[in-house]
């Protein structure tokens, strides 16, 4: 299941405003590359929506079937807010409708299914 967190208000290219819906997935326990303690966190990515803000605010805390997958694509550049430094980024975090998870979905196939947020 994945979780309505949040929402947000976004431009498009045009000029138009519209809202995103932020999900949230389960927690993944991760063990760090640097310090080899684990960790708790969750993917999170967005979708975008044809709804008012009164409809998204209402939306929060509400489940949806599925789970957030990671994906490759084409890399682009992020700036660190921390750091100041730009930093190149070749995956994105989609919502996939399919009730697997993203480690089996990846060997399965259900990624290339992902649904672009």
């Amino acid at each position: 299941m994945v979780t309505i967190a949040d929402y947000t208000l976004r431009t498009t290219n045009e000029g138009k405003d519209y809202f995103a819906l932020i999900l949230q997935g389960g927690i993944e326990l991760v063990k760090s590359t640097t310090s080899d303690m684990h960790y708790a966190t969750a993917l999170k990515c967005s979708m975008p929506t044809t709804f008012d803000e009164a409809t998204c605010k209402g939306l929060v805390g509400k489940q949806l079937p599925g789970v957030i997958v990671k994906k490759n694509c084409e890399p682009f550049q992020v700036l660190n807010k921390n750091t100041g430094e730009m930093v190149v980024i070749n995956q994105r975090n989609f919502y996939s409708p399919d009730a697997v998870s993203s480690e089996s979905g990846i060997f399965e196939g259900a990624a290339e299914k992902a649904i672009f947020a």
